[in-house]
């Protein structure tokens, strides 16, 4: 997952809202937005190479998603990342009692959003200590917890202008498929090649063996009910299918 924006408690009927592109390599095994068969009170996207998932949500309201840190060179860590969210979904632990269980040497560098309902935690192997987050839009693409790379301060503004739509979410999907590409002067400095770095510098990222492979967007209601809509992708962005998943009853 490259980019996670996320509304909490900001809207008066939307306490959680999440709008994320999953940027992966198309050869990578994948499995769509489903139930789980395994887990059915899950509902995600599930990484069929190594069984976890970048972002899910659950029956009774619990949310996960994960992003990787860019870090080119780093040795890989023991453990799937994705596996972070998988085990928190399935789990009865709260946000703050799950990070506090995590053994942050066994991943490469990850950041991690989790959410029982009463809070929204956010947790890092590269950035200090977990901490709960207050009301706001916060954002996340390969480095830490609102650095201000340019697709990812434009990619807030137009969350928090969409937020008064919902649940229209039309604007949210118009936010995830912008491929503009930032100016180099403008473009981040993370250690892959320039041709990457531009690739990577839009929203959408498209190419005929990398991109963005599903967007996603989720929203709670007051009651906890979660509906979770995502349409996924193939080599240089070509639509695929569109699924749209609800807990309510």
């Amino acid at each position: 997952m490259c980019l996670i924006v996320v509304g909490w408690r900001v809207h008066p009927d939307y306490p959680l809202v999440v709008a994320a592109n999953r940027d992966e390599f198309y050869a990578r095994p994948t499995a769509a937005l489903a139930r789980w068969p395994d887990a059915p009170q899950v509902i995600g996207g599930l990484d069929l190479e190594a069984g976890g998932t970048w972002l899910g949500v659950t029956e009774k309201g619990r949310f996960a998603a994960v992003t990787n840190v860019r870090e080119p060179g780093m040795a890989k860590g023991l453990l799937s990342r994705g596996a972070l969210t998988r085990n928190f979904l399935t789990s009865g632990l709260s946000a703050s009692e799950y990070v506090s269980q995590i053994d942050y040497a066994q991943y490469s560098g990850f950041n991690l959003l989790l959410s029982d309902c009463e809070s929204l935690v956010y947790c890092s192997n590269r950035d200090g200590q977990p901490r709960a987050l207050a009301p706001g839009v916060y954002g996340l693409s390969n480095h830490l917890l609102d650095s201000p790379w340019p697709k990812l301060l434009q990619a807030r503004e137009r969350f928090a202008e969409a937020l008064p739509g919902l649940p229209d979410e039309s604007a949210f999907f118009d936010l995830l498929a912008d491929q503009s590409i930032v100016d180099d002067e403008n473009l981040p400095s993370t250690g892959v090649p320039i041709e990457w770095e531009r690739l990577l510098s839009a929203v959408f990222v498209k190419s005929e063996s990398y991109g963005t492979r599903a967007s996603t967007v989720a929203w709670q209601d007051t009651d906890g009910d979660l509906t979770i809509h995502e349409k996924s992708f193939g080599p240089f962005g070509q639509p695929l299918q569109s699924s749209v998943i609800s807990t309510s009853v």
